[in-house]
């Protein structure tokens, strides 16, 4: 069987570089660093009589401060977008009433993705004309379906027991 985890070289070396410069870039420190540096730059001006070569120390470094972000903050995009699809994944299949076909539906097509949304989005003006969205749902009922969410595991964990060779849900 094929591991799960392919180590390539660089990679990790990329994934913990890149949330160290998020982390930091994220900062207030950061951006005041930035602010000090566009202020000496301005107050710097008139030293150096506002010359091409002046501006152009600008326009380099942020071009390329840029340059580098934008993969910087593609990647860190790209993870919090699969950990999110990955939780939601895992709402749907635990949740016995969602259709697991949800699972994996940021890999359908647009045209798919279109179908769907004109589903969902019919189902919510019926519902809608059922339930008024001001209404809301008590703490109440909140923790009574997570009681009975919790009740039907330990009656399945009873009927099947681990290890029994007894398939679940």
């Amino acid at each position: 069987m094929k591991p799960l985890s392919e180590n390539q070289p660089g990679t990790r070396f990329f994934e913990t570089m890149a949330a160290k410069v998020i982390a930091a870039t994220g900062s207030p420190w950061a951006f005041f660093l930035a602010l000090g540096v566009i202020i000496l730059w301005g107050v710097s001006g008139p030293i150096f009589h506002y010359s091409d070569t002046w501006q152009l120390v600008i326009n380099t470094g942020t071009t390329i401060i840029t340059f580098l972000m934008v993969f910087i903050i593609q990647k860190s995009q790209n993870k919090d977008s699969k950990s999110i699809q990955l939780k939601l994944n895992e709402l749907i299949a635990a949740h016995k009433l969602a259709s697991n076909r949800l699972i994996d539906v940021e890999n359908l097509s647009e045209e798919e993705l279109d179908i769907l949304h004109k589903y969902y989005h019919v189902m919510a003006e019926e519902t809608a004309k059922k339930i008024r969205m001001n209404e809301s749902h008590s703490v109440e009922e909140a923790i009574d379906g997570a009681l009975s969410k919790h009740e039907e595991r330990l009656r399945r964990r009873k009927k099947f027991p681990e290890g029994s060779g007894e398939e679940e849900d």
